[in-house]
Order: structure tokens, then sequence, then C-alpha cells
């Protein structure tokens, strides 16, 4: 129904559109408009597309309350007042009117199918034929509004501009939910671990025991060695990453000639598109082995899994994150600084230490920062190659483990949103989005300090 309506939406506006310019186009003929025609056709597409959307917007939800809970009905008191049981029915009842539902079903639970069908049907027609009903409404009133004196152009900017401001509320109501969200279960998680214990504890092992007769672990919830771990691997991954990223982007921009930077440039730039878990096989099936090896041969102990490894492939991932930005941050670059350079007798290496980098430096600030951020927030690579151990160790030879990969391993499977462990997936969270948000700071003081701006 929804594709259905939406596909009368496209058609109406379409149609309305046509029309609303149409009309405009006639009228220009006996007197100067206001406004050009396609504005007057927009206007009349805005008057059909606004109530539709918004009887669709206000008809679902009520729609699919009253269908739902006209089919538990069906069912008795108990299984309507649990929502576990509820939840069940519910998908039992669905499954059964989509005819995915094996077995046998119960009689109340055919009888809920049936309703639910039924009231389907007729809400989502409803829907259907009011939203038409809407539109057509609608387009009268945007023809009816037409004339070589209305504000055509004013409307439909105002519109835009509305939608504009939607769309940028959308995305901080998103980030304020996200964090509200976190914070919520990250409160509930220190009500039952004590902060000072989880920000600087040197253990962490989150099994714990569910029963007072099974046997687990009591659950040590110190992120100090998470803390240790994500920044050793991240360091190795930047000391393999910043350095090639940047002197590809030099060469890209200031040695490399035009034939070749187009064929090199897509080319380094397709290993940001190589999924992370064909890398991590490749750390642990190649690298990790081979790093094994070596050390071995050279009397070191090396774990089969370790941070090493991951580092070096994280690095590989990142590499066009630096390469990319710093290369167009070396191309903004005004060419008269480097004209200026040169007629002072500077060679290019010269031109290019002691004045393009620094010209450049708040941008390449900035993707190594963002290098970091990803690198932070990588979890497969880490998965595969540096294990799960939460070792305290700055070893990079020893397994480790990083936020990212313990907040995988914690919400894994079905699990009770009642426990310390699953808790501490949250509270993980919510540490990581601070430091990826420190860092996000610290590079906003650096670009704004260090920012440079020509004519």
């Amino acid at each position: 129904m929804v594709a259905l309506y939406c596909a009368g939406i496209a058609v109406l506006v379409i149609v309305g559109f046509l029309f609303g310019r149409s009309r405009a186009a006639i009228a220009e003929r006996s007197e100067p408009l206001h406004s050009r025609p396609p504005y007057h056709g927009a206007y009349v597409s805005i008057c059909v597309l606004l109530p539709m959307l918004l009887l669709l917007a206000i008809g679902l939800p009520i729609a699919d309350h009253l269908v739902t809970s006209q089919a538990l009905h069906a069912f008795d008191p108990a299984v309507i007042n649990d929502d576990l049981k509820r939840g069940a029915a519910l998908r039992d009842i669905v499954a059964l009117a989509q005819g995915r539902l094996p077995g046998e079903p119960s009689i109340a639970l055919r009888r809920a199918a049936d309703v639910y069908v039924s009231t389907h049907s007729w809400t989502y027609n409803l829907i259907l034929a009011t939203g038409l009903v809407f539109g057509l409404l609608g387009a009268s009133f945007g023809l009816r509004s037409l004339s070589t004196r209305f504000r055509a152009r004013n409307r439909v900017e105002r519109v835009v501009k509305w939608v504009l401001l939607a769309a940028a509320l959308v995305a901080v109501l998103t980030t304020i939910g996200i964090v509200f969200s976190v914070l919520f279960e990250t409160v509930r998680f220190f009500e039952r671990v004590s902060p000072f214990e989880f920000l600087f504890g040197l253990q962490w092992s989150p099994q714990i025991a569910m029963r007072a007769d099974q046997a687990g672990s009591s659950g040590a919830f110190g992120i100090v060695p998470l803390v240790v771990g994500t920044l050793l691997i991240t360091t190795i991954a930047m000391l393999i990453a910043g350095p090639i990223g940047l002197f590809a982007a030099i060469y890209m921009a200031e040695y490399a000639s035009p034939r070749f930077r187009s064929f090199a440039k897509p080319l380094l730039e397709i290993l940001a598109g190589v999924p992370t878990v064909v890398l991590g096989f490749f750390a642990a099936l190649t690298l990790a082995p081979l790093i094994r090896e070596v050390g071995e041969s050279v009397g070191l102990n090396v774990a089969s899994e370790s941070a090493l490894a991951a580092g070096i492939v994280m690095g590989m991932m990142i590499i066009p994150f630096v390469s990319s930005l710093s290369d167009d941050v070396i191309n903004a670059v005004p060419q008269s600084l480097r004209d200026g350079s040169y007629a002072m007798g500077s060679t290019k290496s010269e031109t290019i230490k002691k004045v393009i980098l620094p010209a450049a430096f708040s941008g390449i600030v900035s993707a190594m920062m963002l290098a970091i951020s990803r690198a932070v927030g990588e979890t497969m690579i880490v998965v595969m190659a540096a294990g799960l151990a939460g070792n305290l160790t700055f070893n990079p030879l020893q397994a480790v483990t990083t936020f990212t990969v313990q907040i995988k391993t914690i919400l894994v499977g079905d699990q009770e949103f009642d426990s310390a462990k699953t808790l501490a997936a949250f509270a993980l969270g919510f540490v990581l989005f601070f430091f990826t948000l420190t860092l996000n700071v610290i590079a906003m003081q650096i670009v704004k300090r260090y920012r440079e701006q020509y004519d």
C-alpha cells in the first residue's frame, strides 16, 4: 500500500507541476508574471505533496495501532498484558497472514489473522483514498491561487528553506538521540559498577555468573586494558598510514604527471572500498603467521594474534583517507605561493617543505584526525587479527583488544538488557563517543589556529 500511495503522490505531483506551469505560461502572454512559470508549477506540486505526506505520517501509525490492537483482541487478556507474549503473538499473526507460518495454527491465531487481514485492508485503503482526495484538493487550491501577481517564487523558496532546516534538525536530533540513548543505559550500568572501577580498573573480564550455583567469573570491568589496546593498534596504524599517505599525497600533487595521476589516484582510493572483513582475512591468514615466523626466527615470542598484525593492516586500510584528503588540501594551496617561492630561487623540495606544507598544515591535521577516528572505530580487523583478550600490555607482539571489539562481543546473540555485562557495552560506547569527540575538538582547534586564508 505504501508503494502504491507513493506512486500516487508522484503522479499527482508531476501532473500538478505541469498544470501549474502551463497555466502560468498562458497567463504570461497577456501580462508579465511576478515569478517564472516553473515556480508556479512547483507551488502546485507543493500544495499536492504536503497534505499527502502529512496524512501518510499521521495515518500509518494510527492504522498500525488499530490493526494490531484489533487482531490481538482474539487472544486472552493474559497474552495482551504480557509484553513478551504479545510480541510473539503479533509475529505469529503477521506470519500467518502472509502465509509464512509453519504448522497448524490454533483457532485463536487463525481468527486473529483473519481480523488482521480485514482490518489491514480497509484501513490502508481508507488512507489511500483519503490521500488521493487530499492531493486533488491541494492541486485545486494551488491552481486557484495562481495569478500574474502571485508571488510563487517567494512561497516555494520559503518551503525550501523549511525543508533544509528540517534536514539540519534531523541530523542534530539524531545525534542527540544517540547520545541520550547511550547515556541512559550507561547510568544504569554505573548503578551496578563503580565509575572509578570502570575508568581506572586494570582488569577487563565482563563474564559474570547468572546464578549462585553457576560457574563463572565474578566480573571485572576496568577499561584500562581496552584503552591501551585501542591506542596501541591505532598508533601502529597511524605510523603506517600517516607517512605513506602524506608522501603519496605530496607526490600526486607536486611530482606526478597528469597521466599518471589520472589512474594512480583512483587506484589508490580503491583500497578504501575493500571490505574490512577481507582485510581481516588477509591479516589473520597471511600477515599474522608471517610476523610470527619472522619473530620466532630471531628468538621473539609472538602470539598467533597480535596488535602488530592488526595495526599494519588497519594502516593499509586508512592510507586512502590520509592521501586523498591531504592531496585535496595541497592542491588547494594557491599557485601564486609556489610561483613566489620559485621566483626567490627555492627548489621544488624547499617550496614543498617551507611553503606548501605549512600552508596546508591545518587540512593535513584534519585528515590525520579523521584517519585516527576511523582506526578507533574499526572492529573486524581487530577481531580477526588481534583477538579478544583484554591484556594490559604495550607489547605489539601480544594479543590485545579494543572498545569496538568488546562492544561487538558483548552484544552478540540474544541479550537480556538488565545485567552489568550487557550494560557495559553502552558504557564503552559512551566513553568511545567522548574519545572521538575529543579528537574532533582538538582537530577543530588546530584548524582554527593554523588556518591560512588567501585571496
